[in-house]
């Protein structure tokens, strides 16, 4: 039953307007008033009409019904007041529940545009550009630095350092040797370097993830308003209310007056009112929520699924340990090592130059420098001849034997090894820490009643199970595909609603197959924000034990203006069935009750003080 948001302003606009000038016109004494009164009803009652129409060819029915009996049969036995009324609030409400819907359609960007539109093509004239659906396998590619792989294919020439994390969740950057299959959706971390294409871009990794995430949104079964929970017992009730009382007395206006009041405005208004203040509290701390029946799912989610990479850990490298060899001090390994990697493009050289100026090392320029791209980086460091890279790098560099990994390096970590003036100078231990806010988050997650808290990550088995262990999770479901993540929300679904945070692109799909999926889009992909239900623009996660505060609160707020609302709307039906109410003054009640019920609803304006996570 959606209507066009200008056209629920414009019913409102001509209600309220209608229903203003037909109240002077009784002032006046002009005989208008009736007219007024009328045609400030009729669009709202037609627009109504046809929406009951479209419902009820597509199985739907509810509240709505008495809203159009009330208005209908205000007009037929004349109580044009009562009808204008009622009017009025009708279209008030549905102006509300509009503007809630309204956040579900915030400016999110495109699903491949992480992807470019075209690509460089080598071709007999040099290098050409095309469009994406020109690609055929066996065509030759230039990947430029940073750019993303449009299509499936092999590695050419060289190797290749590729950032896969948003496709497999490592979060290392890959290096991938010639002949290697590289997935589309990958970004080049190194330098440039030749794609031959093995497949169409509609037949490659990234597009085939856009398919599972329109599938899974497709399958995801229709959220249930809270309103609509309540409106059949109320409907029944309403109508046998009012059909006993023109039946007792053969008094239509008594049957009208029941209508009138029983027109669930405390459904039509407070929920829609006190969700619309949860969803703006949740958008002031950074959570963007999509829409209102996010936000009561969210209220009721209790199994949590998080991913790895980016979600629980930072989602970039970070220099953990530095194992000096040969007398080398760890100072002096470190001040060589970034000094010389000022002069390298690779994400670990970035980190490892930030760590050093962190410890406020003071760098050298280095000169004379050599670096093989996906192998390591050569040159003079004051004189003295450093080589970092792969242990065969280093080997080569040195002339020496490959070195070993030292023993007891932590899962998942990356190791740079280190050589100085042709002998080993140490090995560099890279990690992907978990972030310092996801202990206390998951703490809070449980105390607020979360039972079940889930790793589910396309990383390698040991990397996170070492995460799931170290942050006490119930379950860690490790080296999954885009497919594999959806079958695991799937299978935690059965046993209550699943919230699951991601932000990469093999997020994606299971996002959108969870109950309530929430993106890390601070610094996540775009294809996870579009799929997801609530994104989180802020890079913290206790802001989102937050955001399941407000919905919880809201959602308790709403049920209270709700059961607050219903219940004096059935001690005024009451009253008009036995003669007590006019329509007219029905109307009226029904106004001052959603007054008390809208105010109440502001409430959710407000958050909780600080603290565990209250029950819905």
């Amino acid at each position: 039953m959606e209507t066009d948001a200008r056209e629920r302003m414009l019913l409102l606009g001509i209600a309220a307007a209608g229903l203003t000038a037909g109240l002077l016109a009784v002032l006046l004494g002009h005989a208008a008033a009736t007219w007024l009164f009328g045609l400030a009803t009729l669009p709202v009652l037609a627009a109504l009409l046809r929406d009951l129409w479209i419902g009820f060819r597509q199985g739907e029915f509810g509240l709505d019904l008495i809203a159009a009996l009330s208005m209908a049969g205000a007009l037929v036995l004349g109580e044009t007041l009562a009808a204008a009324v009622v009017a009025l609030m009708y279209a008030g409400g549905e102006f509300l529940e509009s503007r809630a819907r309204q956040r579900a359609r915030q400016e999110m960007t495109a699903l491949l545009a992480r992807v470019p539109r075209s690509a460089m093509r080598h071709g007999a004239q040099g290098l050409e550009e095309v469009p994406l659906d020109a690609i055929a396998p066996g065509d030759r590619l230039l990947i430029a630095r940073g750019a993303a792989l449009p299509v499936d294919g092999t590695i050419a020439d060289h190797a290749a350092v590729l950032d896969l994390s948003a496709l497999t969740g490592e979060p290392l950057p890959q290096r991938l040797a010639p002949g290697a299959a590289a997935p589309s959706g990958g970004v080049n971390a190194g330098d440039s370097f030749d794609l031959v294409a093995t497949h169409r871009a509609a037949e490659s990794t990234y597009a085939g993830i856009v398919r599972l995430v329109e599938a899974a949104q497709a399958s995801k079964a229709p959220m249930a308003r809270l309103a609509d929970r309540w409106s059949l017992w109320f409907l029944g009730a309403t109508l046998l209310l009012a059909g006993g009382a023109w039946a007792m007395t053969g008094d239509p206006v008594r049957a009208l007056a029941v209508l009138v009041v029983a027109t669930p405005c405390p459904l039509i208004l407070a929920v829609p009112v006190a969700i619309i203040a949860g969803l703006s509290r949740a958008a002031g701390i950074g959570v963007l929520v999509k829409s209102g029946g996010t936000l009561e799912t969210m209220a009721r989610a209790r199994i949590l699924m998080l991913d790895k990479t980016g979600t629980l850990t930072i989602g970039r490298a970070r220099l953990a340990a530095i194992l000096p060899e040969n007398g080398t001090p760890e100072e002096e390994a470190l001040r060589l090592a970034a000094s010389l990697d000022q002069a390298s493009r690779h994400v670990l050289a970035e980190a490892l130059v930030e760590a050093a100026t962190a410890r406020g090392l003071m760098l050298s320029t280095p000169v004379a420098v050599e670096e093989a791209p996906g192998e390591g980086i050569a040159g003079l460091v004051d004189g003295r001849r450093v080589a970092i890279g792969s242990a065969r790098f280093v080997a080569a560099a040195i002339g020496g034997p490959t070195p070993a990994a030292p023993p007891g390096q932590p899962p998942g970590a990356a190791l740079v090894f280190l050589g100085i003036d042709g002998t080993p100078g140490g090995v560099l231990v890279f990690e992907d820490p978990i972030r310092p806010d996801a202990p206390a988050m998951l703490a809070a997650m449980r105390r607020g009643g979360i039972p079940r808290i889930v790793l589910l990550s396309g990383d390698a088995e040991a990397p996170a199970r070492a995460v799931g262990e170290a942050l006490g999770l119930d379950a860690v479901i490790a080296g999954q595909t885009p497919q594999g993540k959806v079958a695991a929300v799937l299978a935690e679904s059965a046993a209550g609603p699943v919230m699951m945070i991601g932000d990469g692109v093999n997020d994606a799909p299971a996002l959108a197959a969870a109950a309530v999926g929430i993106a890390m889009g601070a610094r996540g992909a775009a294809a996870s924000s579009e799929a997801a239900d609530a994104v989180l623009l802020v890079d913290r996660l206790d802001r989102l034990v937050r955001a399941i505060r407000i919905a919880r609160r809201s959602l308790r707020i709403a049920r209270q203006s709700v059961a607050a609302g219903i219940g004096l709307s059935a001690l005024g039906m009451v009253a008009a069935a036995f003669g007590y109410l006019t329509p007219v003054q029905g109307a009226l009640l029904q106004e001052a009750i959603d007054v008390a019920v809208i105010l109440n609803a502001l409430r959710a304006l407000r958050e909780d003080e600080e603290g565990a996570i209250k029950a819905p």
